[in-house]
């Protein structure tokens, strides 16, 4: 006889009463998706998959401070509980303090639906999007593309439950797709993407349609650059993957230990900082809040209730780094304001660090949005582009990984089409770049933001997939060497 499944609720309740460890928390996410994938014109797989993860957080005391263990696994009934919650105790008892250690977080009122079962999804959710996407493929047949690529679904309802009470839950539905469309000739290649939360705002119709004609502009002309640095426009995608990556690095203990591109150069209380001597520790003086990093009126920010980007206002995670600790599972989270016209304002926080720095509690959350005011299209700030020489528009960012943190410079590769624009028309392609910059430099040079919109970055786009960003207008994009690829 096979065992009941119980709900999630109910392991979060069995995995408390096992736990013999001074703190406990639990974190049960209820996994739902669905998938399609092309090529070539054609479905290659389709299916629905559902799961579930447990989280145990064990916290021990002692002479020396807590201690926590961390063990995660799949536990489907009451009964596969227990091992977790002994492996967590165990690891606990086998670690050392923790050095972000604070009480468990305490006096949060409860979720109102933490009762209710699991958000889900299913095919049904592309009972419109599959055959706008059939006639899409018809389309790029008859016209001579393929098409590539993928689309999405998925609900992720997240239970935490600790010892201290909270209650807490949160559904968070995300979607994507990816498309990407190549010329049979094997002479161009062209690719978007979209964020939805359901598919009824997405057309692959308009989307193929808008593939068909980067393709049509990259087919104008292809000219052969050097590197360099050259004016280039980023569009909203690309802007995301390297501001996201300047929100990873955006830790205020690493930037007042001097480790970061947020640390003050030398150290000394700067605008709005303060500096504490003592013990050895560099205190949120130290770092470079309150310094102006950008002359565009640019605010970075995240909101957990923002239309559209709505992610959990408690802190959920199912293990401590740079950015959440487990110590503050279920600490509420507000709209927080990252760099306000230009000026950064807050690096995050959790509790230990914001006690350890001077600077506010400011938990990485997990969305972001730029603005500056801008009102153009990137259609609009193309036809405003290349009137003084040529200028570069990207189609998107791969494969970027750090080079220098102190500087936060970045090295990656342009894809899938670097194409040219003078005198406000897009005249060809031109081959690709690797590219080196450094984000927080990159803000600072940027002339002009155009309109902010919903998108997903490509490189970051599991890290980072809720997002709002404009296209930027950068005057000298340092385009390291030619690349090959496309």
């Amino acid at each position: 006889m096979t065992a009941r499944r119980n709900r999630p609720q109910e392991i979060v309740e069995r995995a408390l009463a096992l736990s013999r460890a001074d703190g406990c928390a639990v974190v049960v996410a209820e996994r739902s998706s669905a998938d399609l994938r092309w090529a070539r014109n054609a479905l290659t797989t389709n299916g629905t998959a559902r799961g579930r993860a447990v989280t145990v957080i064990a916290t021990v005391g002692g002479g020396q401070g807590t201690a926590a263990g961390v063990v995660s696994g799949s536990a489907v009934t009451a009964d596969d509980v227990e091992p977790l919650v002994r492996a967590a105790e165990e690891a606990a008892r086998g670690a050392g303090p923790a050095d972000d250690a604070q009480p468990l977080v305490a006096d949060v009122p409860h979720s109102p639906a933490y009762a209710e079962p699991p958000a889900g999804t299913s095919a049904a959710v592309f009972d419109a999007f599959a055959p706008a996407l059939g006639e899409s493929f018809a389309r790029a047949r008859a016209e001579g593309r393929e098409l590539y690529g993928y689309a999405r679904h998925q609900t992720v309802t997240s239970y935490l439950g600790t010892s201290t009470g909270l209650r807490l839950r949160h559904d968070q539905p995300m979607g994507r797709v990816e498309l990407n469309a190549k010329d049979v000739r094997g002479t161009g290649s062209a690719w978007l993407s979209r964020a939805t939360d359901a598919f009824a705002d997405v057309d692959p119709r308009e989307l193929d349609a808008e593939l068909a004609r980067r393709l049509a502009w990259a087919a104008r002309g292809r000219s052969e650059l050097p590197a360099g640095r050259y004016p280039t426009l980023l569009p909203p995608a690309a802007v995301a993957d390297l501001v996201c990556y300047q929100q990873l690095r955006a830790d205020a203990r690493d930037a007042a230990e001097g480790r970061t591109v947020f640390a003050r150069p030398g150290g000394g209380a700067g605008p709005g900082g303060r500096t504490q001597e003592g013990g050895g520790t560099r205190q949120g003086g130290r770092t470079r809040v309150g310094e102006k990093l950008s002359g565009l009126p640019l605010t970075l920010r995240s909101d957990p209730y923002a239309p559209g980007l709505e992610c959990a206002p408690f802190v959920l995670t199912d293990g401590s780094d740079t950015r959440l600790s487990v110590f503050d599972s279920g600490l509420p989270l507000a709209a927080t304001d990252w760099i306000r016209d230009g000026v950064l304002e807050r690096l995050t926080a959790g509790r230990h660090t914001a006690a350890l720095t001077g600077l506010p509690v400011a938990p990485y959350t997990d969305n972001l949005i730029l603005e500056a005011g801008g009102t153009r299209s990137l259609d609009e700030m193309v036809a405003a582009s290349g009137h003084e020489g040529p200028e570069l528009l990207l189609t998107s960012l791969w494969y970027i990984r750090e080079v220098d943190p102190a500087t936060l410079l970045v090295t990656g590769l342009t894809r899938d089409g670097v194409l040219l624009v003078r005198d406000g028309e897009v005249v060809g392609e031109v081959n690709n770049f690797r590219f080196n910059e450094s984000p927080v430099d990159l803000l600072s040079r940027a002339v002009e933001a155009g309109r902010t919109e919903r998108t997903v970055p490509r490189d970051l786009a599991k890290i980072c997939p809720r997002a709002a960003m404009p296209a930027l207008r950068v005057p000298d994009f340092h385009m390291s060497s030619v690349s090959k690829g496309v």
